[in-house]
């Protein structure tokens, strides 16, 4: 298995030959290193309906003839936009062939931005655990500290899990240590940071903070692979 960093919150999960591409955010981030058509994938799975992880979900998926995964809710409008959609919720999971993405909760808030500025009810936030080639990825998705993090680090073997660690819209690195902890996963990446003024982070003193802790993280650059 591999899996490329795409910055912010966007990674794509390879396994099998294929791949899944989560929360693609390209057009709009300017340390993107990646454009959307330049991106090959075979489902594009969204956590949440903010536009800082939906922008390119769009022409990801009608580039590719690939299905957008999400609430149903915010499934619901990529549907009425005439795009091949695979509604789900919170406890559901998705069997492509080659892996299995199940959604987890998340506590934050999720809201589609129209063309108008208006905007309206984008489903229940969410993260993914994604099994596929013997691997377990966690993407929780923007989320703050909660408990049941814990249950879920106790339910499964999790290989790597990224956190968000920008704060003021997600948990901040004090708080994404406490849930390093309780998810247990063998290797911990930091996203959702530095893309903008507002949530720029040390991610290396973060890694930092892990290692302190007994635990193992890593620093990806945009762009970069992490090989399994």
């Amino acid at each position: 298995m591999k899996i490329t960093y795409h910055g912010h919150s966007s990674i794509q999960i390879h396994a099998g030959g294929k791949s899944l591409m989560i929360d693609p955010f390209l057009r709009g981030n300017p340390k993107a290193v990646t454009s959307p058509q330049d991106i090959k994938t075979d489902a594009v799975l969204l956590t949440h309906a903010h536009t800082d992880h939906i922008l390119d979900a769009e022409p990801i998926a009608k580039h590719n003839g690939a299905p957008i995964v999400a609430a149903v809710e915010l499934a619901d409008h990529f549907a009425n936009k005439g795009l091949e959609t695979i509604d789900i919720n919170i406890g559901g999971t998705v069997d492509f062939g080659f892996a299995k993405a199940k959604m987890v909760q998340a506590f934050h808030s999720s809201g589609i931005t129209l063309e108008d500025g208006s905007v309206v009810y984008g489903g229940q936030p969410g993260g993914y655990i994604v099994q596929a080639d013997g691997f377990t990825i966690l993407h929780p998705g923007d989320t703050a500290l909660f408990g049941d993090m814990k249950m879920i680090g106790d339910r499964y073997n999790i290989d790597v899990v990224f956190l968000p660690i920008g704060d003021k819209y997600t948990m901040g690195p004090e708080d994404a240590l406490q849930a390093a902890e309780w998810y247990g996963a063998k290797l911990v990446v930091p996203i959702h940071y530095d893309t903008f003024d507002a949530i720029r982070q040390d991610a290396e003193l973060f890694v930092q903070s892990l290692e302190a802790r007994g635990m193992k993280g890593k620093v990806l650059g945009i762009g970069e692979q992490l090989s399994l």
